[in-house]
């Protein structure tokens, strides 16, 4: 009975003079929502119909959408007049969370420019590569950024605008100083005029090669995805009507307490950008710790909190989780990784009346895929949930090709949200979208009710809490110490962050490094969450196929069991 319910609301939601109407392209079967913003400009000009509510906390700033967008303005005037940014040029921005990203996003998307997200956890040459690849003409950073690449960058004299620099320090002539750009008269610049199929995003991604390759996405694909977004908030409340009850009788303002990385498309797009648009207050934190996590939720009465299963595992297992100081907490969300059934068990024993929630996306689908939330979380919580309205989906190695419902195979998506392609990397793109289908490497089934369950991974990539870690990366790092002759980076199974790395190397006898000096090598020269956890050094050959490469399966199984 639940299951007609659910589908009859879907049905109502998606149908003629629904914000959330949904069309079909005539003879291709593409299907797109009717109602979407003209751009990402636009989508995100609309929060500003919220006033004077407040919108950022992070430590001692507090601004209301008012405040933000008035940065915004003057940020997008300097842009515009003092750095020569015009549609289509690429700006870059790498900074832990704070509000001058979110400032700097939305002012280079009033200019008309293409925003380019780094990864702030990176060291300087997956920084530096992103830069280079993009070829950007501006960058925003904070001061730790900035010491990571500063001899790269006076040598180029790049435009860098650096945030949370003290007034009167010194800095090189290509430098300016965030907060000084901000206090300039306003410089009254239009809003660009870009379309909808225009270049609006580039979002790096790790990928099975040692560079990270960037993902191209149009005006089109971003606000496509947004609405997506919203449409399973507005699913959720009308199929758990009881458990949103719950919520708007609390009396608690909404809001959201954001932990996951803006350089992700879960905390970009499902929090930051959905939050503006929508009025949610939005507490920003530097980086995730869980008794900090706590005092915000307590101090600051948030009521909902979405994060990697590492930080959800954290947050319920604390002694403090259920008492007053999480009184006002009733949503909390997974993303970035697969859960555990160990967590998912947790979180509906240990807050039955929350709205709880996941989904599955990939960088290249704009973090839309499908989604579940409410009612339907907790009766499969194992599950990624119903192909969002505008997604289909196939399951086989060829998407002309489907398997039978409950069989599993490849995962391909094709909806309106796909990026245009990885940039500048034709062959690479080639391979990942096929006739309009993207390859998600994903190995997962559908079952007989339409939910889809999400099995493994067919990319050789490590997802360590949400962070995706390019095995060929590490290996190549790994190959870089004397004496190592080959590695292989696998993922090994771990209770809190879902997997780690385990890293086998062949070494040459007598010259065969310790698991530690490994480590501390590798340590110097890749982010630290890609150090792997575990080393296992040996001095007999991989074994391999008949083409060549490393049979990893063999070698996982055979160092597991031991």
């Amino acid at each position: 009975m639940k299951l007609e319910q659910w589908r009859g609301a879907w049905q109502q939601l998606i149908g003629p003079g629904s914000p959330y109407e949904v069309l079909e392209t005539p003879g291709s079967g593409h299907k797109y929502f009717r109602h979407t913003a003209a751009n990402v400009w636009a989508a995100i000009d609309s929060g500003r119909v919220h006033g004077d509510r407040e919108f950022l906390v992070w430590e001692q700033q507090r601004l209301s959408f008012s405040q933000f967008f008035d940065q915004v303005d003057r940020l997008a005037g300097q842009l515009v007049q003092r750095f020569g940014v015009r549609p289509g040029d690429r700006v870059a921005i790498a900074m832990r969370n704070q509000p001058a990203w979110l400032v700097a996003f939305a002012a280079i998307q009033r200019c008309g420019a293409v925003c380019v997200p780094l990864n702030s956890w990176g060291l300087r040459d997956e920084l530096f590569h992103g830069l280079q690849d993009s070829n950007a003409q501006v960058w925003v950073c904070d001061a730790p950024r900035l010491q990571l690449l500063a001899d790269d960058l006076s040598a180029q004299r790049l435009a860098t605008l650096v945030v949370g620099m003290p007034a009167g320090s010194p800095l090189q002539a290509h430098c300016h100083r965030f907060d000084d750009l901000l206090a300039e008269p306003l410089v009254s610049v239009p809003p660009a005029r870009v379309g909808a199929d225009d270049p609006a995003l580039i979002l790096y991604t790790s990928g099975t090669t040692s560079l990270a390759k960037g993902v191209l996405s149009t005006h089109r694909a971003v606000c496509q995805a947004l609405v997506a977004l919203e449409f399973q908030g507005a699913f959720c409340a009308v199929s758990s009507p009881e458990r949103i009850s719950v919520v708007i009788n609390s009396g608690y303002a909404p809001t959201t307490l954001m932990a996951v990385p803006l350089f992700h498309v879960s905390g970009l797009h499902a929090q930051f950008l959905l939050a503006l648009r929508s009025g949610r207050r939005l507490l920003l934190m530097y980086k995730w710790d869980v008794e900090t996590a706590l005092d915000l939720i307590r101090d600051e009465q948030c009521t909902q909190f979405n994060g990697a299963p590492v930080m959800m595992q954290q947050l319920l297992t604390s002694p403090r989780f259920g008492t007053a100081d999480t009184r006002s907490l009733f949503g909390l969300g997974l993303g970035g990784a697969a859960p555990s059934s160990s967590l998912l068990a947790h979180l509906t024993q240990r807050k039955p009346e929350a709205v709880g929630g996941s989904g599955y996306g990939l960088t290249e689908s704009n973090g839309i895929g499908a989604a579940i939330g409410g009612d339907q979380f907790f009766y499969k919580p194992a599950a990624a949930g119903w192909p969002l309205p505008i997604v289909d989906v196939r399951i086989g190695d060829s998407p002309d090709q489907p398997v039978p419902t409950g069989v599993s195979g490849v995962i391909w998506l094709r909806s309106p949200t796909l990026m245009s392609g990885y940039w500048n990397q034709p062959e690479a793109s080639a391979l990942t979208l096929q006739n309009g289908w993207l390859d998600t490497g994903d190995i997962g089934r559908l079952d007989e009710e339409g939910f889809l369950y999400i099995t493994d991974r067919a990319k050789d990539l490590i997802n360590r809490g949400g962070e995706k870690i390019s095995a060929a990366e590490v290996e190549s790092c790994a190959c870089e110490m004397p004496g190592v002759i080959e590695a292989a980076a696998l993922a090994m199974p771990d209770d809190d962050l879902g997997e780690v790395v385990l890293l086998v190397v062949r070494a040459e006898a007598g010259r065969a490094p310790d698991s530690e000096a490994l480590k501390a090598f590798m340590a110097a020269r890749l982010a630290s969450y890609k150090v792997p956890a575990r080393v296992h050094v040996q001095h007999t050959p991989f074994e391999r196929n008949a083409s060549g490469k490393t049979l990893k399966g063999v070698l996982k199984t055979q160092l597991l069991s031991a």
